[in-house]
């Protein structure tokens, strides 16, 4: 990870600390247009546009969240909560099964 990369996702995270949302949003958006693969940006997004109504966006993020790293049991948790939030429940009750396989010490995606 950069520094510039580091740096900013630091302060992104101390401005969702305190309850500066917009700013912890816009912070998070430069991570990934610094590294669109680096995971805890994406889910550090997802989270910040649920927190802030951004439904549609925060769905993006956590989908590419789940891409990134499909066997991550909190980017499935957050991805079912955004599907409940925008009522889409039978998408939420997959991405909850997701989590719950990877709970039991499962596996969504194999290693190759």
């Amino acid at each position: 990870m950069s520094n510039e990369l580091q740096e900013t996702f630091d302060e992104a995270s101390g401005s969702l600390a305190i309850g500066e949302l917009e700013d912890a949003t816009a912070l998070y958006r430069k991570c990934v247009e610094l590294d669109p693969t680096h995971f805890d940006s994406w889910h550090a997004l997802s989270m910040v546009l649920l927190k802030t109504d951004h439904l549609k966006e925060a769905l993006g993020a956590s989908l590419q969240a789940t891409s990134l790293q499909p066997n991550d049991l909190l980017a499935w948790t957050a991805l079912s909560q955004i599907y409940v939030r925008l009522k889409d429940i039978p998408n939420a009750e997959a991405a909850k099964a997701n989590s719950r396989i990877l709970s039991l010490g499962g596996k969504v995606v194999r290693d190759a």
